[in-house]
Parts: C-alpha cells; sequence; structure tokens
C-alpha cells in the first residue's frame, strides 16, 4: 500500500519536476460516491504512474512511445494495438489537465508566470483494470503544474480531487470523486458524501486512516478487460 498518493521525485539541475500518482483500489462502498454514500479506498504503491516537466522554449505536451504510438510495422500491427490498447493513451489527459488548471487559476484570479514546459508521463498501471489509471496521471501531473507555478499553497488539497475529476469528464470520463480522493491524500482514505455538505461545497469530507488497520490483500485483475469507463457509465444511465 502506498502511505502517500503521490512522490515528488525532485527536482533536477535542468530543473525538471518529477511527481508520482499510485493507483487505487475502491475497497468499500463503490461507486456510491456518485450516490451521497461513503467510501473505503487505498492507494496501491505497486502500480503508479509518473509526469515529468522540463522548462522548455515552448510548450511541448509529448506523447507516449507505447501508449500514443503514431506509427506502425503495418496496418495488423495497428489493429492489434487498438485491440489491446484502445483508441486513447495519456496524451489527451496531459492536455486537459493543462486546460482545466488554467482555467481553475482563471476562475479563482491565481496569476501564473509565462514560462514554457514540456510535460511527458509513463505508467505501469494496468489499463481499463478500475485502478484509476488515468486520474493517477492528471493528479501527478497537476503536481507538476502546481509546483512549476508555484501555486500549491493556492489550491487547497481538498479542493484537488475535483480539479482532476473535471480534467477527466472534459474528456468524456464518467467517474466520481472517490478515486481522485484517495489519490490526493494517499494511504486509506474514508470519505463521506453526504448530499448537503457535496453541494454546498463541492467536497465530501475526508478522513485519513491507519493502513495498518486493513488485513492482508491481494489484487486480480484481467490482463484483457473491456472498457472499465463505458460499464460505469452504463450503470451510471441504467434505470433504476
Amino acid at each position: 500500500m502506498a502511505d502517500e498518493q503521490y512522490y515528488n521525485l525532485g527536482t533536477d539541475r535542468n530543473g525538471c519536476i518529477r511527481h508520482c500518482a499510485h493507483a487505487r483500489v475502491g475497497l468499500l462502498g463503490n461507486p456510491s460516491d456518485a450516490y451521497y454514500g461513503h467510501t473505503l479506498s487505498f492507494s496501491l504503491a505497486n502500480f503508479w504512474a509518473s509526469v515529468s516537466l522540463q522548462p522548455s522554449s515552448s510548450l511541448v505536451i509529448k506523447p507516449h512511445p507505447r501508449h500514443d504510438p503514431m506509427q506502425f510495422d503495418s496496418l495488423e500491427d495497428l489493429v492489434k494495438r487498438v485491440q489491446d490498447e484502445g483508441y486513447y493513451g495519456g496524451l489527451r489527459l496531459l492536455l486537459s489537465t493543462c486546460k482545466m488548471f488554467l482555467n481553475y487559476c482563471d476562475n479563482h484570479n491565481i496569476t501564473l508566470h509565462t514560462g514554457n514546459f514540456t510535460l511527458s508521463y509513463d505508467t505501469n498501471i494496468p489499463r481499463q483494470a478500475g485502478l484509476s489509471g488515468s486520474s493517477a496521471i492528471v493528479c501527478a501531473a497537476l503536481n507538476c503544474l502546481l509546483e512549476f507555478y508555484d501555486v500549491g499553497h493556492l489550491v487547497k488539497v481538498e479542493n484537488r480531487p475535483r480539479l482532476i475529476l473535471t480534467a477527466e469528464e472534459d474528456i468524456g470520463i464518467t467517474a466520481g470523486l472517490q478515486d481522485r480522493v484517495v489519490q490526493v491524500y494517499g494511504g486509506l482514505v474514508y470519505m463521506d458524501f453526504d448530499e448537503d455538505y457535496l453541494e454546498r461545497t463541492g467536497n465530501g469530507k475526508y478522513t485519513p486512516m491507519d493502513p495498518q488497520l486493513l488485513p492482508q490483500l491481494h489484487i486480480i485483475y484481467a490482463e484483457n478487460p473491456s472498457d472499465s469507463g463505458k460499464a460505469c457509465t452504463q450503470f451510471i444511465y441504467r434505470p433504476t
């Protein structure tokens, strides 16, 4: 289990900023975060996404060589890649994170300096396994942006899960706050999505807990799963 949601992997002498965010497991209550319920989740140290931000003269979003390929050996190779990995990598997540970060800063009168950067990512979180791989990339990217612009003190920790969620929603990902909360707070987190409180503040009530309270756990996931986002969409819109 990851005691912290992300690691600051440091800033090298060239000014490159690196952050890491872990996968998460919804242990109890999932997906009642979408229905004013209660959830218990923890971050998983075995899998993570890392994002690097390097100051540069132009703003560059770098595709991942495996997850965002634009060159293939053949048509058959292209089809196999799509069948195994789907149509989307992490590139759109980085783009959306940058967009929603700027929108948030504009809406909250947070001034940003004019420096540019090159943003890249890597991940070992299994795709479409329900381990929150997309939000891990967004979370790590957000932490890089907060450090680069030195505005972390102006974006409250309790508001960051909502900001991460808006970046995913902007590209059509259906989700709730739960995953983003545990990736921001790290470790084991109890969440109370009380309706009145959520409607009033935009957040739930989040209580970090001691991970040592949990028994030994094992994670089982499929190697070739279906699209977890599509499954959640059907569940949310299914009539009761």
